[in-house]
């Protein structure tokens, strides 16, 4: 039986430079970007990006996915920091903090997400995610911070509508009252 080798270095770079491009052509000209156009911002030929990426799907999929792996390493972190002793509505606020931030600065996140749909396997990127938020929230509603019908499905939505093509004010704004929702503790300010 043959074993699969590792990538070599340059197919690695290319990969990486390709979505780097992909993702800042689809945040400055939306996801019709041309392939084009996003091999050449990468400074790769045409046949190198299709070689990594056979459809626009898969090089959208993949900018995804790469996103999506990153808030689930956020949520794991915080998961483990919960373990060490840190609060859990203090996590929560500072996961859905920097998933917002993160989704503003990168906005082909969700104009590429709009254009796949339903057609995005997530697998474990989604299960990793999922079992660390859900932590999160069974901590948080066991020290009675958290109400007991918010679920992961409720954090889900609210990055669906988090108002990520705003200015930060608006942001922290929307955030403040999204955490009243959460939140048995009535707001402050």
């Amino acid at each position: 039986m043959a074993q699969s080798r590792a990538p070599r270095a340059d197919a690695v770079r290319n990969r990486k430079k390709i979505l780097e491009a992909a993702r800042e052509q689809i945040t400055l000209h939306g996801p019709d970007a041309g392939m084009d156009q996003i091999a050449a911002a990468a400074g790769v030929a045409v046949g190198t990006l299709y070689r990594h990426f056979p459809t626009k799907n898969d090089l959208v999929s993949a900018v995804i996915q790469e996103y999506l792996g990153h808030v689930a390493e956020v949520a794991e972190a915080a998961r483990e920091r919960l373990a060490s002793g840190a609060r859990a509505m203090d996590e929560i606020t500072a996961f859905l903090a920097h998933v917002i931030e993160a989704t503003a600065t990168n906005r082909a996140v969700k104009a590429a997400a709009h254009t796949l749909g339903a057609d995005l396997a997530l697998g474990d990127i989604e299960v990793r995610a999922t079992t660390a938020l859900a932590a999160l929230i069974q901590a948080g509603q066991a020290d009675g911070d958290i109400h007991q019908d918010v679920t992961v499905d409720d954090i889900y939505l609210l990055f669906n509508t988090a108002p990520t093509d705003q200015p930060a004010a608006t942001r922290d704004r929307w955030l403040t009252l999204v955490l009243t929702g959460l939140t048995t503790h009535t707001r402050t300010a």
